[in-house]
């Protein structure tokens, strides 16, 4: 079994566009959107949810105002400051409770709960390239990279149990958990990156995080011709470190207008940007091969 992730160092750079090509190239894939702060695969693929579970993680302090005498010591003790005044009584902010249960502990009255936090949902769903596994975080919740992992281990069951030889993910952007947890038994990471100044420096932090997990890299420079000689850069850059790269992107329309009819490029009429796409995936199965 082989695990292609595609990753960049910011958002923006068309990484998703990309992954949703690829997923239309590939076959006998699992499909798996690592982005769960801000999925949009979903968009391009229109799945059709099979199996939808909630994303459970840590604890959360709730005060039962029916206990509650108001003494204020969770509010004193508590550093984060999730505890406020409500009226006669006391309760717990969930967006700035930590769940570090020293409320809990420490309350003369036993008034506050510590039930399990409710963090996001997952999901299994159909889409028309394959099963895709997926999820999202509710806004302000944290353990994005335990979430990834569950995500990642859910896909390689999936792919074990009806004999798929491929996961493809679209990761997170930047280098933070996520892409961390994304990147484990990873055997190929896609970056994503534009011939900008920032892009130059996010690629060199993301391929560096890669190098630390030794995962193999390989780059794709998208709107290469906005600026000749940043691409140059990259290119050196790719030369110098041994990375393979794969494909410079033109800026082409064609990618928008796919978006808009919620499809991968390479499913529309034939264009430079598709074509080139379909080259860069050839590479990577041989690459995946050597």
């Amino acid at each position: 079994m082989r695990e292609i992730v595609v990753i960049s160092g910011k958002g923006g750079t068309g990484k998703t566009s990309i992954t949703a090509a690829f997923a239309h190239l590939a076959a006998n894939r699992v499909i798996c959107d690592l982005d769960v702060d801000a999925p949009d695969l979903h968009l391009l693929l229109d799945p059709s949810v099979v199996r939808e579970e909630a994303f459970i993680s840590g604890h959360e302090a709730v005060i039962n105002s029916d206990r509650c005498t108001a003494c204020g010591l969770c509010a004193s003790m508590c550093r984060y400051e999730a505890i406020e005044p409500d009226g006669d009584v006391y309760r717990v902010a969930p967006l700035r409770c930590e769940g570090c249960k020293v409320c809990v502990a420490f309350c003369p009255e036993q008034a506050i709960d510590f039930p399990d936090r409710h963090c996001g949902q997952r999901y299994l769903s159909d889409t028309r390239f394959g099963p895709m596994v997926h999820a999202q975080l509710f806004a302000g919740q944290e353990n994005s990279g335990l979430l990834v992992s569950r995500l990642k281990k859910e896909a390689r069951a999936l792919a074990e149990e009806r004999g798929l030889g491929l996961i493809l993910c679209d990761g997170a952007p930047g280098i933070g958990c996520p892409v961390i947890a994304s990147l484990s038994q990873t055997d190929l990471a896609v970056v994503v990156t534009e011939p900008t100044p920032s892009g130059v420096h996010d690629l060199e932090r993301v391929a560096s995080l890669c190098e630390h997990f030794r995962t193999r890299v390989a780059v794709i420079v998208n709107k290469h011709d906005l600026n000749p000689e940043h691409t140059g850069r990259i290119d050196a850059m790719c030369a110098e470190k041994g990375y393979v790269l794969l494909a410079r992107l033109p800026h082409d329309t064609a990618v928008t207008e796919a978006m808009v009819r919620r499809q991968a490029v390479t499913e529309g009429p034939d264009s430079e940007i598709a074509r080139n796409i379909r080259d860069a995936w050839h590479r990577i199965m041989d690459l995946l091969q050597s």
